[in-house]
């Protein structure tokens, strides 16, 4: 049995999951506007691994939202990933937080567009688009949202934290918004366990997130 971690941190969204031979096996996760991962995350990975009677020492490789998202919780997570593989000398897997993202909704709309919309602040979000067989129709890219945004891909579905800016100015258009899909870890299952398999790894000690923009702080609320 092959058993990898997976965390998702790139967004609001603190998801831990634990999968065996590509099945979900556990999952604890939670959506807060406050970014709790710093203090949510490595409980929910020990809560994950207990409702698994799963030890550390058993796992055979992490996967982790590699970006783009939010510049703290990718820090968070990168840094919990490669402390996980250092201790335990496992690989460490990397999975783009916006094809997780899409693995999430296809589940629900196997036979649309998707378009998978992460928050970069203000009318701009980090987004990709894929057709029904997740290939990818537009590339990852900071986008500023306008009424016209993405209409040669139309019909298609969009979903993720950054989706609701665009629900407003984008009616009337032939897409459809859905504020129910959102980044889970469950979404880098299959693709971890295919990187597995081909020994795509990440280097442990220099391994870094895709922020995609630079950093830019903000006063706390």
């Amino acid at each position: 049995m092959t058993y990898i971690l997976h965390l998702e941190t790139a967004t609001k969204s603190c998801s831990v999951a634990l999968s065996g031979d590509g099945q979900l096996i556990s999952l604890k996760e939670s959506i807060t506007e406050e970014f709790s991962h710093g203090e949510n995350l490595t409980l929910y990975i020990q809560d994950v691994l207990r409702e698994a009677s799963i030890g550390m020492e058993q796992l055979n490789a992490v996967s982790i939202a590699s970006g783009p998202g939010s510049y703290t919780g990718l820090r968070i997570g990168v840094s919990t990933a490669k402390g996980i593989c250092y201790a335990l000398n496992i690989p460490l897997i990397a999975i783009d937080a916006l094809a997780s993202l899409a693995y999430v909704a296809k589940e629900k709309y196997p036979n649309h567009n998707l378009c998978a919309m992460i928050d970069a602040r203000r009318m701009e979000v980090y987004c990709s688009i894929y057709n029904s067989s997740l290939e990818t129709l537009r590339p990852i890219a900071a986008e500023i949202i306008d009424e016209q945004s993405f209409n040669i891909f139309e019909p298609f579905v969009f979903f993720g934290d950054g989706a609701a800016k665009a629900h407003e100015i984008w009616k009337g258009r032939n897409c459809q918004f859905d504020n129910t899909v959102n980044s889970s870890a469950i979404g880098q299952i299959n693709m971890a366990l295919e990187k597995y398999q081909k020994k795509e790894f990440e280097d442990v000690a220099y391994f870094e997130p895709f922020y995609l923009k630079d950093f830019v702080s903000t006063a706390k609320k």
